[in-house]
């Protein structure tokens, strides 16, 4: 697409957009009666319309069943999880027995490491990519601790070539075949939360099999927003959270991947709940542990209705829509914001850099850029303008224009403010 830095531009690719009645499903923070400019999906996804339907139902049936809305409410809170297991294995690429939606984010992933980090010997090291999120590395240290080891001998953290910012596929390859059979397991952030690349978990994956460990993602910034096929990669496991790009709502409810081959093997170690007992017996309270022949084995503990029942609202959307559309749109989208940035440096002389991989394939809608001699005051007055993007330190403001709710139209008015925002800035220094 030849992208133009005008609005007439902006409103004919907007008209011509095939998911452009989705933008009126999500609710906008306002800033005087407008909708605010949103691009922080990357950090908190805006409500879908639905959701407060879908609690108000929640409360209705408890106000009208009591404890019986387990086996009576309009959508039983018993197999309230099973319901959501089909539209979130399509969206990670899995089978529905692969995929369980419980817990949180990091409690998952401590959840998964008791299965998958079991260091043997000389084979006990943790490879991961440069600036993960810390809540990864505290979970990673804290494994190693667990088994008696020193998190400083036992986890690899990928750094990119002298002068760079983001990782070369060839050198994650390269380095999973030098630290051979002393690894134990490749995990990675599968688009990093700081710069935005997407690794190619499929050679990652297979690299690390090669070598006789074993590789795992946390998809935080990747479900909802990049395209992933983790049964066909043979990916061993993975975790997400919903609130990002998938638009279910601060600290909502997380997911959980376990490939075909672990969720078969009732062997593997695993911490155990009554809620992942076989269920044709849980209900006879036995006291021996049988594993159910699905990821739900993973799961200890009953579901959390209000929080997935907005889960559940926002998968609705997702499954009318499909990851191929809103791929698509990703890319070109994306492309444009990249445009307007690159339109905005050459008005206002102001040198910015992207972090983010140029590559399609090597990123999903985030752009994290870096305004030379700026800091977060930049942000500040984004937000008094009616535009919301994100800080983090020590210099990065990261945003990122969702195929699901975001248009042309906004990515061209950012464009507009951000100019004079920083004309006005530098006409100041």
């Amino acid at each position: 697409m030849k992208y133009e830095n005008n609005l007439d531009f902006a409103l004919v690719q907007d008209e011509r957009d095939i998911l452009r009645a989705y933008r009126s499903q999500y609710l906008f923070p306002k800033h005087e009666n407008l909708d605010m400019l949103y691009f922080t999906g990357n950090s908190l996804g805006l409500q879908p319309v639905g959701v407060r339907e879908a609690l108000i139902q929640e409360c209705d049936d408890w106000a009208k069943y009591g404890v019986e809305g387990h086996f009576l409410a309009k959508h039983p809170w018993y197999s309230y999880h099973e319901d959501l297991a089909e539209p979130s294995a399509r969206i990670v690429g899995a089978l529905i027995h692969e995929v369980v939606v419980m817990n949180q984010l990091t409690v998952n992933l401590n959840l998964l490491l008791i299965s998958f980090y079991q260091p043997q010997g000389k084979r006990r090291k943790i490879l991961f990519e440069t600036k993960p999120f810390p809540s990864d590395q505290y979970a990673f240290a804290s494994h190693a601790k667990l088994h008696g080891l020193n998190p400083d001998d036992v986890l690899v953290e990928m750094q990119p070539r002298n002068g760079e910012v983001t990782l070369r596929n060839e050198d994650i390859l390269a380095k999973i075949e030098e630290l051979g059979d002393e690894l134990a397991l490749v995990c990675f952030g599968a688009v990093n939360y700081f710069t935005g690349q997407f690794f190619d978990l499929k050679s990652i994956t297979e690299k690390a099999h090669q070598v006789g460990a074993l590789a795992g993602f946390d998809l935080a910034h990747a479900a909802g927003n990049v395209p992933l096929r983790l049964h066909d990669w043979e990916v061993d496991f993975a975790c997400w959270c919903t609130y990002k790009y998938l638009n279910s709502g601060p600290g909502s409810v997380g997911g959980v991947y376990i490939h075909d081959s672990h969720v078969r093997n009732k062997e593997l170690l695993r911490l155990a709940g009554w809620w992942g007992n076989n269920k044709k017996t849980r209900f006879e309270m036995k006291p021996d542990f049988d594993p159910m022949i699905t990821a739900e084995a993973w799961s200890m503990s009953n579901a959390p209705v209000f929080s997935m029942a907005v889960h559940r609202a926002a998968l609705v959307l997702f499954a009318e829509v499909g990851m191929y559309e809103l791929r698509n749109k990703s890319v070109q989208l994306t492309g444009y914001l990249e445009f307007i940035l690159a339109e905005v440096q050459k008005e206002t002389g102001q040198k910015m850099q992207i972090l983010t991989p140029k590559e399609a394939d090597s990123r999903g809608c985030q752009l994290s850029i870096v305004v030379e001699g700026s800091d977060k005051s930049l942000v500040a007055e984004l937000f008094r303008q009616g535009v919301i993007v994100d800080w983090r330190e020590p210099n990065v403001i990261r945003m990122a224009p969702v195929p699901m709710y975001n248009s042309y139209e906004d990515v061209y008015q950012f464009g507009v403010k951000f100019t004079q925002i920083l004309k006005k800035r530098i006409g100041k220094s």
